[in-house]
């Protein structure tokens, strides 16, 4: 499958286990996304920062996965569709024991009040 084409590369390893930016900057984010080319793992649009979407802009890299456990899906910027694709290379979610929002200690207490969109 040629990445070029599709926006999604079969052989690429996820970044992490969180987003690249809020854990360089000290942020939180609500869930996470991984660019289904090259593996970058960013925040969702929900998230203060966005930093999927950033990356999107930054890179021409059209599609995202989820990088939730149990919710399978890719999210392909240009059509503005979410679809099933193709199995990526594992891990296919952040680690179990990680928090929804995280990370862990970084997370505000009104967190809910501080989501976008």
């Amino acid at each position: 499958m040629n990445a070029n084409d599709t926006g999604i590369n079969l052989e690429a390893e996820p970044s992490g286990a969180g987003c690249v930016e809020c854990l360089r900057n000290g942020g939180w984010w609500f869930h996470l996304r991984r660019c289904a080319q090259c593996g970058h793992i960013g925040c969702c649009d929900s998230s203060p920062s966005q930093h999927a979407t950033a990356h999107y802009h930054a890179t021409g890299h059209p599609v995202i996965a989820n990088f939730e456990p149990d919710d399978e899906w890719f999210y392909d910027y240009r059509s503005d569709e979410v679809y099933s694709g193709p199995r990526l290379r594992p891990p296919l979610h952040h680690p179990l024991e990680q928090p929804a929002p995280g990370p862990a200690g970084k997370v505000p207490r009104n967190w809910m009040e501080l989501l976008r969109g």
